[in-house]
């Protein structure tokens, strides 16, 4: 059965999208089967992986409000390689109708219970809130995975998110645990920087990643190309240090 995680943080721009996209890409690279849900009105990871968001025929709005099939509803990202489920303006219509459906919280998960068997990694992209469509995303994920700066107001919102993930646990979803906090736009110049990772490193230990995330030119490129960046510049900074990032994933899960 395929592992899904959920990538996020209430926190926007901290490179959630970016990780999703180029995470999910990284991981195709190594010969895995990846589907990728864009669980975020503003469509970015859709537009970020080549598909024009107000071109779809189906969204996610589909899977979650008309219980369409995710397989009738997915596309293949052709620059990416991967399967991905696409979002739109429509997805914030869903937020408020599922508040009117019985076993809202569990939308997605029953959506994914056929579908784990076909690929082995599903990533989620969930919105900058922690609202009902991230809800839906922890209560179907066994895994989460936190991109976050290495600033004094990341460790802030840190402690919100985690207070979230615990009562998901407790109340909804037990399989759930944290995969790892992904440092990220990580300049090593920058003392704040450092302190920051120091703190995360001691409080957190081996659930940070060792993988860092630079700030790279190239990376902030692809979306607007609509690639991921290893389409993009294979040999750049953030290509590479997103391939390192799904070896580090695919290592610690043969543990």
């Amino acid at each position: 059965m395929g592992r899904v995680i959920a990538v996020t943080n209430q926190k926007g721009g901290v490179g959630k999208t970016t990780t999703c996209v180029n995470l999910a890409a990284s991981l195709v690279a190594t010969k895995k089967k990846v589907l990728l849900i864009d669980l975020d009105p503003q469509g970015n990871a859709t537009m970020g992986s080549g598909i024009d968001k107000n071109a779809v025929e189906r969204s996610l709005y589909d899977v979650l409000v008309h219980d369409v099939p995710i397989a009738e509803v997915s596309v293949h990202a052709e620059n990416c390689g991967y399967d991905m489920i696409p979002s739109n303006a429509d997805v914030t219509a869903a937020e408020v109708e599922l508040l009117a459906i019985e076993g809202k919280e569990f939308r997605l998960r029953d959506a994914l219970a056929i579908e784990r068997a076909e690929y082995d990694y599903i990533m989620i992209d969930c919105p900058p809130s922690l609202n009902m469509l991230t809800v839906n995303a922890l209560t179907a994920s066994q895994g989460v995975i936190i991109p976050m700066q290495c600033e004094y107001y990341a460790l802030e919102g840190l402690s919100a998110l985690l207070e979230t993930i615990s009562q998901i646990q407790e109340v909804l979803n037990p399989k759930l645990e944290i995969d790892g906090l992904l440092r990220t736009m990580y300049d090593p110049r920058n003392s704040l920087t450092n302190d920051v990772s120091k703190q995360l490193t001691e409080y957190f230990g081996d659930k940070v990643y060792r993988t860092v995330i630079p700030r790279n030119v190239r990376l902030a490129e692809a979306p607007s190309h609509g690639m991921p960046v290893m389409a993009y510049d294979k040999q750049s900074k953030g290509a590479l240090s997103y391939l390192a990032l799904a070896g580090e994933m695919l290592r610690r899960s043969d543990q």
